[in-house]
């Protein structure tokens, strides 16, 4: 008995002196980039009432904070001009110095598995690397990009913290890493000199509802219906797992030539296609470190309710810059390349997004498509046409063209339509001919279409259309369309019309 109320005494002192030391969350560690030229958010725990120091050897200025009642902490500290290696001193009843800490900057890369998919080829599942990947791993030597990839976690209450580690960018740790975003930060850390730290918080075939905050999905009544259909499916669990294991049972017991695939387990509710719950476990505990922007691959899981993302993409945005306290915070995404079960809705989704939603870009892929694949390997055009952006908004590239030919406005002159366009310097049929473009009249059944280059304008029509009402072009699951501008980047597909979308009432996940 004495040996175990010794014990219980000593467990409890254990825990005591850890809950007295400062504790940091993993974002914050040795090998991490730090936001340049900004005042920026550290947090961490320590014991309630302690009094924390935080020292950035940038300038040696120290900042004290006091923890509240909870033992939370917080400080600002303002970086300076980017460079490195500092150290970062933390002190209270215990010190943590950080080491080889870079400041520059850094960005959250995000979506499902088109940014999930890594640079080299692995060893299980869906990951077949990108072109070359032995070469581009064997020359991915850049000590001053950071990579930091975040577990994979469903989570039905908010985390206070990630799994994950900062790591210096060479062959090893850059060969599983997201490829896309590695791209994009080799590009910027080229033509700026800057280090580059890059958050990877991604998960294959996951919907955008996966990634957005409950109480968003909650509050708008064009999205509660995903909640509301989730809820009702995981209502139908218990009774359908029961049936899974008769089916399962009766695979097993089936020794027949023409035996079946195995049955389909249930959704549960640690699926991580399930709504909000990978915002909580993946996003919510970063959302105190300051990013210089996201980038975001994702739109697949989405696409058969093209018409419902429009709503749910922008409210996502909108929310994360909220958590993230920047209401400007830039926000870069890749249109979904052409795939046979890719509805051309989804891109014009993307569109309407980039157009209404201040601060962000979109890349367009419409010449980087598999038919079959749903995971196109050339990441490097990706990560590259994604980086132009950052660099002519931010980092100062302004005679740099970020962007292809977009949609601006239509004009019918007689039996023709003059569509004009923004980005459109030289723009170029890569072909004889302009292909994918189609018109309609007020039947609204869209014929294909000839088309020509005026300045920056392009004149559509069709002589079975004799007074046409709307242009469509590369609209279709697998567009090949051929117009780009004088940077080489592709035109947008898009739609003159406002008529009603084939995915308009389509408003929850096959659960």
């Amino acid at each position: 008995m004495r040996n175990k109320i010794l014990l219980s005494f000593l467990l409890v002192a254990l825990v005591k002196i850890s809950f007295a030391n400062i504790t940091l969350p993993a974002i914050i560690n040795n090998n991490m980039v730090l936001q340049q030229n900004k005042a920026i958010t550290l947090w961490g725990w320590a014991t309630p009432g302690e009094t924390v120091t935080v020292t950035g050897s940038w300038d040696n200025k120290t900042t004290k904070t006091v923890t509240d009642k909870n033992g939370n902490w917080k400080v600002n500290l303002t970086t300076t001009k980017a460079g490195g290696p500092y150290t970062l001193t933390f002190n209270g009843k215990n010190t943590i110095s950080l080491d080889n800490v870079l400041l520059g900057e850094v960005w959250l890369c995000s979506g499902q598995s088109n940014m999930q998919f890594p640079l080299a080829k692995q060893k299980t599942g869906w990951q077949n690397g990108v072109f070359n990947y032995e070469k581009e791993v064997s020359e991915a030597n850049y000590k001053n990009i950071r990579l930091f990839t975040v577990k994979p976690v469903v989570s039905d209450t908010v985390c206070k913290d990630v799994t994950g580690n900062w790591q210096e960018c060479d062959p090893a740790t850059a060969a599983p890493f997201a490829a896309v975003a590695y791209y994009f930060a080799r590009s910027i850390y080229k033509e700026t000199g800057y280090p580059v730290g890059l958050v990877s918080s991604n998960w294959g075939g996951t919907p955008a509802e996966s990634w957005t905050k409950k109480e968003v999905l909650e509050n708008d009544p064009a999205l509660k219906v995903i909640l509301e259909k989730y809820n009702e499916q995981l209502a139908q669990y218990p009774a359908q797992l029961e049936q899974y294991k008769k089916q399962v049972d009766a695979w097993k017991a089936d020794t027949s030539k023409t035996k079946k695939a195995a049955p389909k387990e249930p959704f549960a509710a640690n699926n991580p296609k399930s709504p909000y719950k990978l915002y909580n476990a993946m996003i919510a505990p970063i959302t105190n470190f300051t990013f210089s922007g996201v980038i975001w691959y994702q739109g697949e899981s989405n696409s058969d309710r093209a018409y419902q993302y429009q709503t749910l993409f922008p409210a996502m945005i909108n929310s994360w810059r909220k958590e993230f306290n920047n209401k400007e915070l830039p926000f870069y995404f890749v249109q979904i390349s052409p795939q046979y079960a890719q509805h051309p809705e989804i891109r014009e989704a993307q569109l309407l997004t980039y157009e209404k939603m201040p601060h962000t870009g979109m890349v367009v892929t419409t010449d980087n498509g598999d038919s079959l694949n749903i995971h196109p390997r050339n990441k490097q055009l990706v990560g590259e046409r994604l980086s132009l952006w950052p660099l002519h908004d931010m980092y100062g590239k302004k005679t740099t063209e970020y962007s292809g030919p977009l949609y601006q406005s239509a004009k019918t002159e007689g039996n023709k339509i003059r569509i004009s366009f923004t980005h459109a310097v030289g723009m170029y049929a890569k072909g004889e001919v302009l292909k994918e473009f189609t018109i309609a009249g007020s039947d609204e059944k869209f014929v294909p279409a000839s088309a020509k280059i005026e300045g920056n304008t392009i004149v559509v029509w069709s002589d079975a259309v004799v007074k046409p009402v709307a242009v469509r072009f590369a609209w279709k699951n697998f567009p090949q369309p051929n117009l780009y501008n004088k940077a080489n980047l592709p035109a947008s597909p898009f739609k003159t019309d406002n008529w009603k979308w084939e995915t308009e009432g389509k408003v929850s996940w096959n659960y």
